[in-house]
């Protein structure tokens, strides 16, 4: 522990060289393009207008919180979420924070690729976007595909990624605005009311609300770009403005894709899955152009994958670092192949992923399905969060010298705000979404608290419980880290 008396100093001796430095516009656009996506539109298009309070209610309270409290943990601990948990609570719960990280992949690599499926299906047939062998089939080809291709080695896979960015987000977004905008000068009527009565979503209960739960998901990731705070050349004055800025650009991207969406599709025949490509195809069907709705479809899937493979190569990664050093996973699941990837951990977890995905083969309503994996993946994401604002907390008390390239105002007040939002935006995953349905309460709870509570805390304490010390295999701490590689 450095006990250095000056906060100033501190933060010098942790600047990069000149060399290094980045501007704060950088930064946002880099955090930008690490949240921003398409696929959580056709999500937050069933609210019509409404959406754009529901995306700004998220923003303030978990978003804005997230991200200046991991910019102080980042400029100030190497090691990502792991560290600042074991150093502000403890070890075993750092293993819980960083088995978190990895485990919400589980569920999300169905969801995502659930969505893939459906947009793939407009390439071929768009009829098999609601049909879940379609969707299984899809999942299982693509997940076993990046595996290989992640086992191969990391070198390439931060490129792809990069460039899915622009051809399938930024790209099909601005036309699905634009063309969305010239739908509505053509004198066509939106789909859902856009007058200043549908500003506010209606209130119906809990359960008419509960979807907001997915923009927790779409904002989650704050904290793997704040380890770049200490690259400004002054983090106090230019992380808020790049955050600002980042949120400005996150929110302009989500809502006004959601606003198309809804301007052209009724609420009740959206699909959470294929929403997206039903705007499309809808927008290019008033132009004549639907031949280019498969072109669009080929630039989300080449997005979408590409994040995948991002997700592939990281928390994994760091799950294991932490593991051979503490000795929380058995043997067999720390190996790595001669490229030096943690093939096991990647195949393990790709067998839950089939099982998961041959749910889609068997439940009928493949937008239900994909709505209880996003949950899933958000409460056991949250968990991680939750004990991220605790481990602040207790850092700030416990070492208030340490050196930090970035301290965040009122820390204490960002992380009450952050984890009673998380906390709510957890527990409120636990009401079935009005819009799926009526369904059966009991067993919508049983799956969705099965899955979150079994895999977010079960599965971590029985294997810390039952660790052996000839698990542990040390490393040196520099190769420690749980963020993708991007």
């Amino acid at each position: 522990m450095t006990q250095n008396r000056s906060p100033d100093r501190s933060a010098e001796r942790i600047r990069p060289p000149a060399a290094g430095w980045i501007s704060w516009v950088a930064l946002a656009l880099m955090t930008t393009s690490s949240v921003a996506s398409l696929r959580p539109a056709p999500t937050m298009a069933v609210y019509g207008l409404a959406c754009v309070f529901l995306y700004l209610v998220p923003a303030l309270v978990f978003l804005l919180p997230t991200s200046l409290v991991s910019a102080e943990l980042a400029s100030g601990w190497k090691g990502g979420v792991y560290n600042w948990v074991a150093r502000g609570i403890s070890k075993p719960a750092g293993f819980f924070a960083v088995w978190c990280q990895f485990a919400m992949t589980i569920f999300y690599y169905p969801s995502l690729l659930g969505y893939v499926a459906s947009t793939l299906a407009y390439v071929f047939d768009p009829g098999l976007a609601s049909n879940g062998l379609w969707t299984a089939t899809v999942i299982v080809v693509a997940y076993w595909s990046g595996v290989w291709v992640s086992s191969r080695g990391t070198k390439g896979v931060a490129g792809l990624a990069s460039g899915g960015l622009i051809i399938g987000t930024l790209v099909p977004g601005v036309v699905l605005v634009v063309l969305g905008f010239v739908f509505l000068g053509q004198g066509n009527a939106p789909a859902a009311p856009m007058d200043a009565g549908s500003l506010l979503p209606e209130w119906a209960g809990l359960a008419s609300l509960v979807l907001i739960v997915n923009n927790f998901l779409s904002y989650s990731g704050m904290e793997m770009n704040a380890v770049h705070v200490s690259s400004l050349r002054n983090p106090a004055k230019q992380f808020p403005k790049a955050m600002f800025l980042a949120m400005g650009l996150v929110l302009l991207i989500f809502i006004l894709p959601a606003l198309a969406v809804s301007w052209v599709v009724p609420a009740g025949e959206l699909s959470l899955t294929a929403g997206v490509m039903q705007a499309f195809d809808a927008v290019f069907a008033q132009f004549g152009w639907q031949v280019l709705t498969p072109v669009v479809g080929v630039m989300l899937v080449m997005a979408s994958l590409g994040g995948m493979l991002t997700w592939l190569a990281g928390p994994s990664k760091g799950l294991l670092l932490i593991s051979r050093q503490e000795g929380y996973l058995p043997p067999v699941l720390q190996k790595r192949n001669k490229h030096g990837v943690q093939q096991n951990i990647l195949v393990a977890q790709g067998l839950v992923t089939t099982v998961i995905a041959l749910l889609y083969a068997f439940v009928p309503d493949v937008s239900s399905t994909y709505w209880i994996f996003s949950v899933i993946t958000t409460q056991v994401y949250l968990i991680m969060y939750l004990l991220m604002f605790v481990a602040a907390v207790r850092l700030r008390r416990k070492e208030p010298d340490h050196p930090r390239g970035y301290r965040a105002p009122m820390l204490v007040g960002l992380c009450g705000i952050g984890f009673a939002a998380s906390l709510a935006a957890l527990l409120v995953g636990f009401i079935p979404p009005s819009q799926l349905g009526s369904g059966n309460t009991v067993s919508y709870v049983l799956i969705v608290g099965g899955g979150a509570l079994g895999l977010g805390l079960v599965v971590p304490f029985l294997f810390y419980r039952f660790r052996k010390p000839h698990w542990r295999q040390p490393e040196p701490e520099d190769g420690v880290t749980a963020e993708p590689a991007s």
